[in-house]
């Protein structure tokens, strides 16, 4: 693919979004980042026929500001649709979305299904697309911990998780903005793959949590019960560098 092109970050301020944009832009890229903050805003549809103007690549790393299953395949499907019809407008050739590895094994819960929804509406578009389904990022860890939350017990299966660094993630993601379409998706999983119920403990001892977790195979993943590969892919085709105990030190370390 040719140097300096034009690209478009959808969700361009958020946390994967924000690096994507400085990787592509050290890059030498002219980079749109785009978001509601901007006054471009996939939802509504505004702002985008301008942004997306001379643009060869669009990557879409939005998420929705709310997880409640109306919400969120509302989110994901209007959001989509927008960007297929102004980059068919624009000529656009190519779509990036980033995706969760194991979507088609957790449609139980709402997110996923809005997840899976979009990734249809992709694979229906004429427009060249690559699929990049990554693992649950470091940064999310806390977050699991939270909603599987009583008390100060915390109860989750031993169900594998490979999480990967957000950093590592918008390295990936930005190669592949200047790569060939691939037509298909891609799995994008951390170094390592540990017990879910291991890695929020390490996570909680590394920040002084009193919370203590409590291994319950019956215990559920935002609502899912979890198989014992359901959020790690069947065969690794990215890989990111760091590890999650290095993460966890270096976060240690800046307090």
């Amino acid at each position: 693919m040719s140097k300096n092109m034009k690209i478009v970050v959808i969700g361009g301020t958020g946390l994967i979004g924000a690096k994507l944009v400085n990787n592509l832009r050290q890059q030498g890229h002219e980079v749109v980042a785009a978001s509601p903050s901007k006054g471009i805003n996939s939802v509504t549809g505004v702002g985008l026929a301008a942004a997306l103007t001379g643009a060869q690549v669009v990557v879409d790393v939005t998420n929705s500001p709310s997880w409640e299953d109306k919400a969120v395949l509302e989110f994901f499907e209007r959001s989509t649709r927008n960007l297929l019809a102004a980059e068919a407008v624009a000529g656009v050739g190519h779509h990036i979305a980033l995706s969760v590895v194991g979507t088609d094994r957790l449609l139980a819960g709402g997110f996923f299904r809005a997840k899976d929804a979009q990734e249809k509406l992709i694979l229906a578009s004429p427009i060249p697309y690559t699929i990049v389904r990554a693992t649950q990022f470091f940064e999310f860890v806390g977050g699991i911990a939270n909603s599987a939350t009583d008390g100060q017990a915390v109860r989750l299966p031993s169900a594998l998780i490979q999480p990967i660094l957000s950093d590592d993630v918008a390295l990936a993601i930005a190669r592949i903005a200047v790569a060939k379409p691939l037509n298909g998706k891609i799995d994008l999983a951390g170094p390592e793959a540990f017990p879910l119920d291991e890695v929020v403990r390490q996570f909680l001892i590394a920040n002084r949590d009193p919370r203590r977790v409590i291994t319950d195979e019956q215990a559920t993943y935002f609502g899912i019960m979890l198989g014992p590969r359901s959020l790690i892919p069947d065969k690794i085709q990215l890989c990111g560098a760091t590890r999650f105990g290095e993460w966890l030190s270096a976060c240690a370390s800046s307090k």
